[in-house]
């Protein structure tokens, strides 16, 4: 049963890849949280522009999804090397893990939804979860992409190197 679920979900521990530098993760990591802070802000603005009744909202003050954004995207990030090792196709998997982190993320917005807070506030909540999700995967798997393995050298390309 473990090795069809894991075969499912192309859990191989057998990646073809090299992992990604730690220069480009940091940089990804970095660009992830500057980029989800500014599309989280971005989307404040659109709906307090849209739906002046939000503008007090306490989940668009920035002290309160800037602190869960960067909290959600550090993992995020620290997640894609773990990926790139567990799995041969790494973004597949982490495309998947993504869909499934964001679906779980907005079961609290649908508590506050079910609380009876706005409803147009709580969907630009749901988007901003989105717009986390989209930053944050786009820029992990194209800034520090799994590289592809490199041949190992032959003794031709030794003899060349002398």
């Amino acid at each position: 049963m473990y090795e069809r679920l894991a075969a499912l979900v192309h859990l191989d521990f057998s990646p073809q890849h090299e992992q990604p530098k730690a220069g480009r993760l940091v940089l990804a990591t970095v660009l992830s949280i500057v980029g989800a802070l500014l599309v989280d802000a971005l989307l404040v603005a659109i709906a307090e522009a849209v739906f002046p009744g939000t503008r007090h909202y306490r989940h668009f003050q920035f002290p309160d999804y800037a602190k869960l954004t960067v909290i959600g995207v550090v993992i995020a990030c620290a997640a894609w090397p773990v990926t790139t090792r567990i799995t041969s196709v790494p973004r597949w998997m982490f495309f998947r893990m993504a869909v499934l982190v964001t679906l779980v993320l907005w079961l609290p917005d649908l508590y506050l939804l079910a609380k009876g807070q706005p409803a147009r506030a709580v969907a630009f909540l749901f988007l901003m979860h989105l717009a986390i999700a989209l930053v944050t995967y786009n820029l992990l798997v194209h800034v520090a992409p799994a590289r592809p393995l490199r041949p190992a050298p032959t003794a031709q390309d030794v003899r060349s190197v002398r």
